[in-house]
């Protein structure tokens, strides 16, 4: 069964998409734009995966959204491969295989370091169909305002969407996650993705 999981570049660029963001989800116009590939292809390749069993798909506001499914018995081995370290691992090495599947992928924590210290990071809300919290980006550290507006509008601009965000002092993050705040408290529960995550307060 892992054999189907190879084959085509379209299939590894969705591979890296998936287990770089294992708590997104997609929709297809959306993974099109992000991967850079024709809609066709990526269509059959997400049948592909589906009927292979390593993503999950269900219907939200008449769009079909697809995510990795964590429950897939190779998941963890493949996350080391297609995952965040195991593209840098790929990226490192110079063999033409390697090269042939290095991507463009959108990187959302390459501009973190320029709002400042920042300690915590994470996406959810929009990003992970869990408004729970009612926010989509958290940022906890002590940041530059104006730079942390300007990665949010860029980020809002790859996104295709309007994001609601909130920002911390470490300090005040962490006491209101010791008095049990019932935000911080839906932030804990959230389903999310985690970009930073310094103090290891999220996990």
């Amino acid at each position: 069964m892992i054999e189907q999981l190879f084959g085509s570049k379209t299939r590894v660029k969705l591979l890296q998409l998936f287990y770089s963001n294992p708590n997104r989800s997609f929709y297809v116009r959306e993974i099109t734009r992000k991967i850079d590939e024709q809609i066709n292809s990526v269509r059959r390749e997400l049948a592909n995966l589906l009927n292979v069993g390593l993503i999950t798909s269900d219907t939200s506001n008449n769009k079909v959204y697809y995510e990795v499914d964590q429950k897939y018995e190779f998941f963890a081995p493949l996350e080391e491969i297609f995952g965040t370290g195991g593209t840098k691992t790929r990226r490192a090495s110079s063999s033409k295989a390697a090269k042939a599947v290095e991507l463009p992928l959108p990187d959302e924590t390459a501009d973190l370091k320029a709002l400042g210290n920042v300690e915590i990071a994470a996406l959810m809300g929009q990003f992970t169909r869990d408004d729970s919290t009612g926010i989509d980006v958290l940022i906890v550290g002590n940041v530059n305002n104006n730079a942390l507006a300007k990665y949010v509008t860029e980020l809002e601009k790859q996104e295709g969407k309007d994001l609601r965000y909130t920002v911390f002092s470490l300090e005040d993050f962490t006491y209101r996650l010791q008095i049990k705040d019932r935000f911080m408290s839906n932030v804990l529960r959230s389903k999310k993705q985690v970009l930073l995550d310094k103090p290891g307060l999220l996990s």
